[in-house]
């Protein structure tokens, strides 16, 4: 149920984005969804984003930065070592220049660059570009 609940999000903002709209809101959440977007504005794909009432069934207020080409959360787990991480990420993004898998590991929600720098290994929760 968390993968759905990740992958209907992406796709909210994937939409939102592509409308040309400024946020987009997110219902209901998770802390992967949190740890998700942490990345995906440590990147640049995302302004910022605001977390109200985690408690309860929660909402995130996303703002947009208009980068957001494709984002989505795999439905199936899919173990990583890190040597493998590689070659997964050439795959599964366009291009070499722009993209990144999100790695949920021991460490942490941790894109690929992280994960390699760190020599960890993982499952794949999603990839946005």
């Amino acid at each position: 149920m968390g993968r759905r609940i990740l992958n209907d999000a992406l796709r909210t903002m994937v939409n939102a984005d592509r409308r040309g709209n400024a946020t987009a809101l997110l219902q209901p959440i998770s802390g992967v969804m949190v740890s998700f977007l942490n990345i995906m504005k440590h990147r640049g794909y995302i302004k910022n984003f605001k977390v109200t009432d985690p408690h309860r069934v929660g909402k995130i207020n996303v703002e947009l930065h208009g980068r957001i080409k494709d984002c989505k959360a795999l439905t199936y787990r899919q173990d990583l070592r890190a040597k493998e991480i590689e070659q997964y990420r050439v795959r599964m993004l366009p291009t070499r220049q722009w993209g990144y898998v999100v790695i949920t590991t021991p460490n942490g929600v941790l894109d690929h660059e992280e994960a390699i720098r760190q020599n960890v290994g993982g499952q794949v929760l999603g990839y946005f570009h």
